[in-house]
């Protein structure tokens, strides 16, 4: 088979970055300006479609030539971007993508880090000036005077740019095909290129968008935030009540006290010490101003297809850590839940729809959190069809009881389930059955499965939200020690995890774990075993003062750099790995049973059926999620799920 290393530069006048590659590709300005390929390891060439000679035969055969392998880092990009010029979609079947082999190896997302870290020679780096190429060519420009009015670059404004532009594409291609040689000599376990396959089927489905409800919402929220900018300079008399610098000398001068911070963590304590009526309304405001109520809905319009339909939601393996799906656009990850009964959903849906802000208000106190909570709703099935939800019940709580031989709580999820109330009787040694939903007992056993699984003590239980419910400072050292109790083989199998991880970075040799979990050395990379042969990895492990270290992108800054890590992190790693790896089986069996996954949310996943079938597609998909799975005898799964007109949680 041969391969054909691909890259491309592209137009549109629609922001990649915020509509996403479908909707970008879809703008009728959009256009491939230069295809940048190489055969095999012949020389990288580049043809100039902007001079009208079109993309050669040869080409246009391979494209959709299933002898022929067509490789691209990030290829959703390529593949989206051809099969919106060529008219016809390229099958994922016949495409591997680069960058989720580096993903897959612990390596940074961007092509230009990879050569970084891998150490790429300068002359196959990217060019340094590729990111400005790019904001010159293949994005509008702003029209001045200078560029005669014009909102586009064209070769022949800047023909030095230009020659630039093409040696910067032939290089890509080179980089490209230098990384997957490079990281090729890592095995990656063959299930993942089907599942990869199975993803872009998922992200070029696609879901559909009630786009009246999405802009319905937009307008009624534009009217509050009126009412409320209004209120504000009328209750302070100032010209801009949402500046921080004049809102706090008005509070100043209104309290009599100093401020020194207007931020979430201190607005409590303001309030406090100005002890203000006025004062008091006026953070009210302020907290409905700053509510982003409608930030997903406007999202939403932003990236929605002619058809109605979103796509590109999902980042195959977007968690580095863990390879968990990373979302995209409208991020479903952290959608606001819809906490109001299913008949007062319905009906604020339907008067959002209408725009009757009139009847909306008579009926609902918060419109801002009536619009956070119709946000799910804004997915809907196409006509005639019925979303499917489901969901694994607990899973992260099952597979670390798994992994760890934890045995009764095995036997509470081989049986009624109830992990909370079994956890308070187990902490506190009370009898089984005698913790019932309403106990305070419960809602620490609640808490304490939440927050204390990966190793976590008294700030973990604070950050969860312990104090808040009710639970005094000196009782959280003690819920520590009661749930580690409770659990010694969990605790244990951390420990464990930190002494093989330690052991085999010292030594270079394998260290083994129960379920055919093992850490071994491979060239600069540790890897990390899972239970279905899939391997986790992190980069230039190290000991340092008796501290794991490996290199990785930082969260928050975003930058590359050495990470700690220890044993409950490294357990945490495995367990949301097994669990996505359930996922993904259940993934790749329901779209088997022709049940088409529209998207998915952590464990989640939302299938779209018609109406005639949603009664045992419901059946069928949770049935295969309580079927055990092979790589993991005796892991005690299950799912809950609904079926629905639009999506919700239930």
């Amino acid at each position: 088979m041969r391969t054909l290393s691909i890259d491309i530069e592209t137009y549109s006048s629609v922001s990649l970055q915020k509509c996403g590659v479908y909707a970008y590709a879809e703008s009728p300005d959009f256009d491939i300006l230069l295809f940048g390929y190489a055969w095999d390891d012949e020389p990288a060439q580049v043809i100039d479609l902007t001079t009208g000679a079109g993309l050669p035969q040869e080409l246009q055969d391979a494209l959709y030539d299933p002898e022929v392998l067509k490789t691209a880092y990030n290829a959703n990009f390529e593949r989206a971007c051809l099969s919106a010029y060529m008219g016809s979609v390229t099958p994922p079947e016949q495409w591997q993508c680069t960058a989720v082999l580096s993903r897959e190896l612990g390596l940074p997302t961007s092509l230009e880090a990879v050569g970084e870290v891998i150490g790429l020679p300068e002359e196959k780096q990217k060019l340094k000036t590729g990111k400005a190429l790019i904001r010159y060519f293949s994005i509008p420009c702003k029209p001045t005077k200078t560029n005669g009015q014009r909102t586009r670059n064209l070769p022949e404004h800047d023909p030095e740019k230009w020659a630039l532009y093409i040696d910067y594409n032939r290089q890509d291609v080179e980089t490209e095909r230098e990384i997957r040689k490079r990281l090729s000599r890592f095995h990656v376990i063959e299930t993942e290129q089907p599942l990869w396959e199975v993803d872009q089927h998922i992200n070029d489905r696609g879901v559909g968008v009630d786009i009246i409800l999405a802009k319905r919402a937009i307008e009624i929220d534009k009217v509050i935030k009126a009412r409320l900018l209004d209120q504000a300079k009328e209750l302070t008399g100032l010209d801009n009540p949402k500046s921080t610098h004049q809102l706090k000398s008005w509070i100043e001068e209104t309290a009599g006290i100093e401020v020194a911070s207007l931020n979430k963590k201190e607005i409590a304590g303001v309030r406090e010490s100005a002890d203000n009526e006025e004062v008091d309304k006026m953070l009210d405001i302020r907290a409905g101003l700053a509510k982003t109520s409608t930030e997903k809905y406007n999202a939403m319009i932003r990236t929605v297809c002619e058809d109605g339909r979103i796509r590109g939601l999902t980042m195959f393996y977007g968690a580095a850590r863990t390879g968990r799906w990373a979302g995209r656009l409208v991020q479903m990850q952290n959608l606001p839940q819809n906490k109001m009964p299913e008949r007062d959903l319905d009906t604020a849906r339907q008067l959002v729809r209408a725009g009757d802000l009139e009847t909306l208000e008579m009926l609902y106190d918060d419109i801002s959190g009536t619009l956070s909570q119709l946000i799910r709703t804004a997915f809907i099935p196409k006509k005639g069809h019925r979303l499917i939800v489901a969901d694994f019940s607990a899973i992260e709580a099952r597979v670390i009881a798994w992994l760890a031989g934890e045995q009764w709580r095995l036997d509470v999820f081989n049986t009624h389930g109830k992990i909370y109330e079994a956890s308070a009787e187990q902490m506190f040694h009370l009898p089984p059955g005698s913790v019932k939903k309403g106990d305070p007992m419960r809602q620490k056993g609640k808490i304490a499965e939440l927050a204390l699984g990966y190793g976590g003590s008294t700030g973990a239980l604070i950050s969860m939200g312990a104090l808040a419910m009710g639970l005094k400072e000196e009782e959280l050292k003690p819920l520590v020690y009661s749930w580690r109790s409770a659990n010694p083989n969990i605790t244990k199998f951390w420990w464990d995890t930190d002494a093989a991880a330690k052991a085999t970075i010292n030594t270079q040799t394998p260290s083994y774990l129960p379920h055919g979990i093992a850490f071994r050395k491979k060239g600069s990379l540790l890897r990390l075993r899972l239970p279905n042969g899939r391997e986790l990895s992190y980069v230039k492990p190290m000991v340092i003062n008796d501290d794991i270290t490996y290199e990785g992108t930082l969260q928050g800054s975003g930058h590359w750099g050495r990470i700690e890590s220890y044993g409950p992190k490294l357990v945490e790693n495995i367990v949301q790995a097994v669990a996505r790896d359930c996922l993904a089986e259940t993934i790749m069996k329901v779209e088997a049973m022709g049940y088409p996954v529209v998207f998915h949310v952590h464990d989640e996943l939302i299938c779209e059926v018609p109406e005639a079938k949603a009664d045992q597609a419901l059946k069928d998909i949770l049935e295969v999620m309580a079927t055990p799975i092979p790589w993991a005898e005796g892991l005690p799964l299950k799912g809950d799920g609904y079926q629905c007109e639009y999506y919700r949680k239930d």
